[in-house]
């Protein structure tokens, strides 16, 4: 295969994956510079990559695709006037949203009695601001987007993007329903989550002991940026048809009270299975 021209080894790396084109480049200097070549990446890219990059604020220049795809994947851009985050996922180069707590329904949202929303400072929030629960007995939030913003045939998954402060309670008993799913008859995922940890993290001196029974279907795990995420559901996007992606976080039958949320939006991406 070394024998082949370089722009023929270039187009048989553009139809693998990002992966293997990384690999790729240490077989040998002839398949590197094939494999870094802009043949290739910008097949990786998502197609309407540049009307994407046109709708944010951010300049981005980048001497190859490559570059651009790497940056992509690491950091999230700001686009329509703030109100989205968009980025790529790094191993398959699916495009991938986090919607801020400002573009979704919060149920009592807009009453100071409720809600707050504050500003954090970066990086610790990505965006202008957040929503702080101050204490609520009717929990709702939901949220919806277009399905035609999304890689085609990919199955997604929708996340919670959160922190609790060490005041919060309510979040377990009862647990919440979370919900995800299109308009398009593709049916509902549901779910019930816990909010709370279920054991004690590297560092904190705090356990968080639950009952077996208190185990819920889905439980949050700790990001690289400091905040907790939680699935709350997961789709598959044929991307035959523009549906309309709904989904939700839902506790309005037993009337608890819940307090100390901080919620920074809802995030879609691939799933990692």
């Amino acid at each position: 295969m070394s024998a082949l021209p370089e722009g023929c080894i270039s187009e048989i790396v553009s139809w693998t994956s990002p992966k293997d084109a990384c690999r790729a480049c240490v077989v040998s200097p002839k398949f590197r510079k094939a494999a870094e070549s802009d043949v290739v990446w910008v097949r990786f890219l998502p197609s309407d990559y540049e009307s994407i990059i046109a709708r944010s604020s951010d300049s981005l220049n980048f001497s190859s695709k490559k570059e651009l795809y790497l940056y992509l994947s690491e950091n999230p851009i700001l686009i329509d006037d703030s109100k989205k985050r968009f980025f790529l996922d790094k191993l398959s180069g699916k495009k991938c949203y986090l919607l801020p707590a400002r573009e979704l329904t919060i149920e009592s949202g807009d009453i100071l009695w409720y809600w707050k929303w504050v500003s954090l400072p970066p990086p610790e929030s990505r965006f202008p601001e957040v929503a702080e629960l101050n204490s609520v007995a009717l929990f709702d939030i939901s949220g919806k987007m277009s399905t035609s913003m999304l890689s085609p045939k990919t199955n997604y998954a929708a996340y919670l993007v959160y922190k609790l402060t060490k005041e919060a309670f309510g979040f377990d008993r009862p647990p919440l329903r979370a919900s995800v799913g299109t308009t398009g008859g593709g049916g509902v995922y549901e779910r019930t989550v816990g909010l709370d940890l279920p054991a004690v993290q590297q560092g904190q001196q705090d356990q968080v002991v639950l009952p077996q029974q208190q185990q819920h279907t889905s439980r949050p795990k700790e990001r690289e940026d400091g905040w907790l995420e939680i699935e709350l559901g997961q789709f598959f996007n044929g991307g035959g048809e523009d549906d309309e992606l709904q989904f939700g976080l839902k506790e309005v039958k037993s009337f608890s009270v819940k307090s100390g949320l901080i919620v920074a939006g809802i995030e879609i991406m691939p799933t990692r299975d």
